[in-house]
């Protein structure tokens, strides 16, 4: 894509490698901005060039500090629209509050339709993001969404590692994930087993059951993100205690909150393979990670937005993919 314009990618501070990474893709130089975190908690942040008319797109995902990564979006959002930018498109990789969806319990907030409407009132014309915990978070919004999906990334990464589907099953870690595991299955060509499990309290869970066969097959584990690794992990015992060769663990959001490193680290899991989506930190990276980046599917996103051109082409399995399926 050749440098135009009327075209401007911003980095806020939570996604500065990604960004970089997709204005390469781009063959756009990254945009200068000012952020600054006062003493007091404030947050500035601007452009230190026009953008006057310009379509501009700034990556932030909303990661960890959650509260302050969302507010320097809305502030950089909001300097955008009073330097009249023509479109504003925030590129959300990590939704923050996603699974604050519903009022599960009388008196309780729904923080993911909060976030959208800041999104909105900031000034956002339009939103990319991608593997929200629920899809109906796309109705959050009263302007266009791009859900994006780290299903290819991970479906590449499994065939290039010589999986087949004779010796593979795709695991949903509870029913709320089987379109997940079932669009990957699909991908792979290979069955698909689901995990019943109960939910006590928060960030505990337990296995009750498991449906469909495991026994000596290489088992993926794909959820939309791992947290504190207590339900991923509980699902990889269950999975080696029902005759599972191997475990695989696949997630596109790496949170990894608490004892996530260490209970991954020293789970039954072969490898944990997770997107770029949220930059880890060095303290929280461990020798089973491996990490693949979702910056070719937003830099592709980013210019069919841009060109006007539809999006739909990226969820379709692609014919190289397709190739090595059917030899």
């Amino acid at each position: 894509m050749k440098e135009e314009n009327n075209i401007k990618i911003f980095s806020g501070s939570a996604s500065t490698e990604l960004a970089k990474k997709i204005a390469k893709n781009l063959g756009i130089p990254l945009s200068k901005s000012e952020i600054i975190h006062f003493a007091d908690g404030e947050t500035f942040a601007k452009s230190d060039t026009t953008v006057r008319g310009d379509k501009v797109f700034i990556i932030q995902s909303t990661s960890t500090p959650v509260n302050e990564n969302i507010m320097e979006l809305l502030v950089f959002i909001d300097s955008l629209k009073r330097a009249s930018a023509k479109e504003i498109v925030a590129v959300v990789p990590y939704y923050g509050y996603a699974r604050q969806d519903r009022k599960a319990h009388p008196r309780e907030p729904i923080t993911a339709k909060l976030v959208a409407d800041l999104l909105t009132t900031a000034g956002a014309t339009r939103v990319v993001t991608m593997d929200l915990h629920a899809r109906q978070i796309q109705g959050f919004f009263n302007i266009p969404v791009d859900h994006m999906e780290a299903l290819p990334i991970f479906a590449e990464y499994f065939l290039t590692a010589g999986f087949s589907p004779e010796d593979t099953v795709v695991v949903s870690p509870d029913i709320g994930g089987v379109k997940r595991a079932r669009a990957l299955a699909t991908w792979l060509h290979s069955p698909l087993a689901i995990i019943d499990k109960r939910r006590p309290k928060p960030n505990v869970s337990e296995v009750m059951n498991l449906i469909g066969d495991v026994k000596g097959k290489k088992a993926i584990i794909i959820d939309d993100l791992i947290d504190t690794a207590g339900t991923i992990c509980n699902a990889a015992d269950a999975l080696k205690k029902f005759g599972a060769k191997e475990v695989y663990v696949c997630a596109t959001h790496p949170v990894f909150s608490g004892p996530a490193k260490e209970r991954l680290q020293n789970s039954v899991a072969k490898k944990v393979i997770v997107s770029d989506s949220i930059e880890l930190p060095e303290d929280k990276k461990f020798e089973k990670l491996e990490i693949v980046s979702c910056a070719d599917i937003l830099s592709e996103t980013i210019e069919r937005i841009y060109k006007d051109i539809a999006i739909s082409g990226l969820f379709e399995i692609p014919k190289e993919i397709e190739v090595k399926l059917n030899d």
